[in-house]
């Protein structure tokens, strides 16, 4: 098991994007959550498969419809297991 640890920028706020996110994860069998930041990013911690990881990696650069991904930061590491379920935090 892995852990992805990622900020995403662009215009991802008032998009839909942390739906877009949870929706996939839930998909993807991932634990975890996604939220947005005071600074215009939407930050996503996520744990599973490296190959359901990989997927939603490949889905945060497209986005949903309406936004637009600048750029994503990416942190990789071994999972910690601290997530029951994936949620988004408001």
């Amino acid at each position: 098991m892995k852990r992805i640890h990622a900020y995403v920028k662009g215009i991802v706020q008032g998009v839909g994007f942390r739906y877009f996110v949870y929706r996939h994860a839930k998909t993807l069998d991932l634990t975890g959550y996604v939220r947005n930041l005071p600074d215009g990013r939407v930050e996503v911690v996520a744990e599973g498969s490296e190959e359901s990881l990989r997927e939603l990696v490949s889905l945060l650069w497209e986005g949903p419809v309406g936004s637009y991904v600048e750029n994503v930061e990416l942190e990789w590491s071994e999972a910690k297991n601290e997530f029951k379920d994936f949620e988004i935090i408001w």
